[in-house]
């Protein structure tokens, strides 16, 4: 199955633990390979967003490979 970026935008990001850490508010891509590199998280109120590698804008930057599911959430495995 294909999912179009535009879907993903707005949907929370969840630990594989359940734990809420934001919106997706956007995703990074290699300018010479075209390959995705991360998605940009706008941390929870329920995080310390220190705690994570952030771009200059505050979003939490995630590895794109470590996103395990897309449905209703985004399930991302933390490491």
């Amino acid at each position: 199955m294909k999912i179009m970026e535009n879907e993903l935008r707005g949907k929370r990001v969840m630990s594989n633990e359940g734990l809420l850490l934001g919106t997706l508010m956007n995703a990074t891509v290699d300018e010479q390979t075209g390959k995705l590199e991360h998605i940009l998280v706008e941390p929870s109120n329920n995080i310390d967003p220190r705690l994570y590698h952030r771009d200059e804008k505050g979003h939490i930057l995630f590895p794109f490979d470590s996103v395990k599911s897309v449905k209703d959430v985004v399930i991302i495995t933390e490491e």
